[in-house]
């Protein structure tokens, strides 16, 4: 490995990062810089531009774009508040109800639409007031919304799990879909009783009580919605379509559900195709310069260097995930998810499966990891939604957050301790 690759590449980007350059081209400015080292600037720059256009040549990616939007259709189409009562519904009369509503709601829009940052503003937007209203304290309320909304990014279906897929080099999306699904109800769990203790601290009122015929009612009116769910993860598991197929039948499914709901019309379209190109654009290039790096950083052999330290250090499987794991929390507070899974997944990937853990099993693990670093400053999309739609600081909310951090760290550790958590579901369906 040339030191001296190592320094540029690592020394340019954190500069490019400090000086307010956007993370997209802070990569692939730092990824032409460390080429440069080794050859003419020419070739470094015509080099970079193609393993972009090479990064992006992938069917599965396709899958992304219909995704975001499938998703952004849900956001305006009704979707949401129809999740949003079926999760009152079940709540009863819990004390704290409309924090356990947010942390159900969020988990069922993720499942829906997959998008951590549609289940935040949809979920701050309707309940946010509410909870206010009814003598929750905002930064409280910020704080639930924006952890449990990154659980969208581990349920299924999710783009980040697609990315991870392209990464390892052709771990089945099918098999992480599935995988997905046992830790993040965990997660959502866990915030649910986290929630509950700060409730009790606090003192606050408990949620209506909901008759069975209202539970009936509300989740009849949610069926629609949730259907999508089996008609997505059902036909890919049932070999019926590829994920990339799913997606676009997700987009049809949203686009005439939200039209029989009445929530969406044809004058609203063009504005859903913009800001769901805005984000593709963002997204892929993102992918794009991300590729470009990991390219780069194979040609010097760094992964294999990295994987040989690592593995000099220990031998034992829980001090290496440890290990990988403090260092993704860290790399997470400064780096956006899909970059950071596109450049660490060939990295750690090699070391832990030569240790014989499972790369789905990984895979859920570096997700949940990197989701906890969107709720974080300097970078967490999450948090400045959340905070935004609160009307409040993310000084104010950093406080309550701690304990959702912790409980998402909980999980974090049990599903790194207990593989099956991620792959008992994935065994049961052949995957």
């Amino acid at each position: 490995m040339e030191v001296l690759s190592v320094l540029v590449l690592v020394l340019s980007f954190i500069f490019f990062l400090g000086i307010g350059v956007p993370v997209a081209w802070s990569l692939g400015l730092s990824s032409m810089f460390t080429l440069m080292v080794t050859v003419a600037s020419m070739p470094a720059i015509t080099t970079v531009a193609q393993r972009m256009g090479t990064g992006l040549d992938s069917f599965s990616l396709l899958a992304i774009p219909f995704f975001i939007l499938a998703g952004e259709l849900m956001n305006r189409g009704g979707i949401a508040n129809r999740l949003i009562n079926f999760a009152k519904a079940l709540t009863g009369r819990l004390p704290g109800g409309l924090l356990h509503v947010n942390v159900i709601a969020a988990m069922l829009m993720g499942a829906i639409a997959g998008s951590a940052v549609a289940a935040a503003s949809s979920m701050g937007g309707i309940l946010g007031k509410r909870m206010e209203k009814e003598g929750y304290p905002k930064e409280l309320g910020a704080a639930v919304n924006i952890t449990s909304s990154t659980t969208g990014l581990i349920i299924p279906p999710s783009n980040v799990l697609i990315v991870y897929s392209l990464a390892s080099g052709g771990v089945s999306i099918a098999a992480l879909f599935v995988a997905g699904y046992l830790p993040g109800l965990l997660v959502g769990l866990l915030l649910m009783i986290t929630a509950a203790v700060m409730v009790k601290i606090k003192k606050l009122p408990a949620g209506e009580a909901s008759s069975f015929k209202h539970l009936l009612s509300t989740f009849w009116k949610a069926i629609p919605s949730l259907f999508l769910l089996v008609v997505v993860i059902g036909g890919i598991i049932g070999g019926v379509f590829t994920a990339t197929e799913a997606s676009a039948i997700a987009v049809v499914y949203s686009l005439v559900l939200s039209m029989i709901y009445r929530e969406i019309g044809v004058k609203d379209l063009p504005a859903v195709l913009l800001k769901s190109a805005e984000t593709t654009a963002v997204v892929m290039l993102l992918i794009a310069t991300s590729m470009a790096m990991s390219w780069v950083m194979s040609s010097e052999e760094i992964p294999q260097s990295i994987s040989n330290s690592l593995l000099s250090l220990s031998d034992n499987i829980f001090v290496i995930l440890i290990m990988i794991n403090v260092l993704l929390l860290f790399v997470g507070i400064f780096m956006d998810m899909t970059p950071a899974v596109l450049i660490f997944t060939p990295i750690f990937l090699p070391v832990v499966t030569s240790l014989g853990i499972d790369p789905v099993h990984f895979g859920i693990m570096m997700v949940l990891n990197l989701c906890i670093g969107l709720c974080t400053p300097p970078v967490g999309s999450v948090l400045f939604i959340g905070v935004g739609i609160a009307q409040t600081t993310i000084q104010k909310v950093i406080k309550p957050l701690l304990p959702f951090f912790f409980a998402m760290i909980l999980a974090l550790a049990l599903i790194m301790i207990f593989p099956e958590i991620s792959l008992w579901l994935p065994r049961v369906f052949g995957l």
